[in-house]
């Protein structure tokens, strides 16, 4: 059954990814020859005005092809009107960026519905209080809730990390502690801490942590837009900053993690029920169009790269050049999938 919610999850994700170039292409005149979902061996197709729409063997991917599109043959030239070579540099840009664009559009549809069915929350309550912190001495117990600070409501966790972070000086906390009300000020102090790729930063802290209780915040219509946009845009940020991190050397390679991965936590996530699933989908679905962005010349952001110098130099990269580069990236992308393949068997084998 996992294996199943695996490829459904992934041929979702990769359906609406290519269907964001089928249509900017159509949109600009361009004839899609074949819409598939996977790559090899064709498995089921049909065909339907003018594209054939099919399943592949190997449900890894998928891709359309585009008359006068083609990365093995970067000299083609078809002719015509309804030819991808044949439009303007920018035309191309669109169709390329729809893609990577249609999952980010997907990720916030899902954080919008997780947003109206519920979105699941650590609870503001306090679980430790840590010895001869601000907390501590200004007489903060386990269990307090706080419920607001410097006069903001507090309806998560996350809330009080974001406003203590963010606030100077002395700030007001508003405790419910056994169904009476406190007020209490404390002075948060700098200390040492860890952001979420291990550096050491320096962060307003009062020396609390949440207790083991989560809360289930309902939103309105309007609130679940925000919602939607505000986590589409922070899962881009964490993921773009993760890439930046892996180049850098300060996540460690073996943490890039391959379909096996990727497969397990689909699985987990569909048993745990639709709110998690939605979660993950809109995780990877963001990934996917961070990745896909990327300036590797197999990637939409390579061939973005490639229409930039066309707009700016006013003339296409050489035939060998756009052939060295596109291996180049191949190379990379396999290179990739093989140590996230091998860090997978290496997980399993550690058990």
């Amino acid at each position: 059954m996992g294996l199943i919610n695996f490829l459904i999850v992934l041929s979702i994700l990769v359906f609406i990814h290519e269907l964001g170039h089928f249509l900017a292409a159509r949109f600009f005149g361009v004839t899609v020859h074949t819409f598939s979902i996977g790559f090899g061996k064709r498995l089921i197709s049909k065909e339907f005005k003018g594209t054939t729409w099919q399943f592949s063997l190997i449900p890894l991917g998928g891709y359309v092809r585009m008359k006068g599109q083609d990365d093995s043959k970067p000299n083609l030239n078809e002719a015509g009107d309804d030819s991808y070579n044949n439009k303007k540099p920018w035309q191309r840009i669109v169709i390329l960026f729809a893609g990577p664009f249609a999952n980010f559009a997907l990720a916030a549809v899902l954080y919008f519905a997780i947003a109206l069915m519920g979105s699941n929350a650590l609870a503001p309550t306090i679980g430790k209080v840590l010895e001869n912190s601000p907390a501590s001495k200004a007489g903060i117990q386990i269990n307090d809730e706080i419920l607001r600070i410097n006069g903001k409501e507090v309806k998560t966790w996350d809330d009080i990390g974001n406003f203590i972070k963010n606030s100077q000086g002395m700030i007001q906390l508003h405790i419910k502690r056994e169904n009476t009300m406190r007020v209490i000020n404390i002075n948060p102090h700098i200390s040492d801490a860890q952001n979420i790729f291990g550096e050491e930063i320096k962060k307003r802290m009062i020396g609390i942590s949440p207790a083991p209780k989560v809360v289930t915040i309902h939103h309105n219509p309007i609130e679940a837009l925000v919602f939607a946009y505000d986590k589409t845009i922070e899962s881009s940020k964490m993921i773009f900053l993760g890439v930046q991190k892996l180049i850098q050397g300060i996540i460690p390679s073996s943490e890039v993690g391959g379909v096996i991965t990727i497969g397990k936590v689909i699985s987990d996530a569909s048993q745990s029920g639709i709110i998690a699933l939605f979660s993950i989908m809109a995780l990877i679905s963001v990934n996917l169009g961070v990745l896909n962005l990327l300036p590797i010349p197999a990637l939409d952001g390579g061939h973005i790269m490639f229409n930039l110098y066309e707009m700016i130099t006013r003339r296409k990269p050489s035939d060998r050049v756009f052939m060295i580069l596109t291996i180049t990236g191949w190379v990379i992308l396999a290179g990739l999938m093989l140590l996230g393949i091998f860090n997978d068997i290496n997980r399993l084998m550690q058990g």
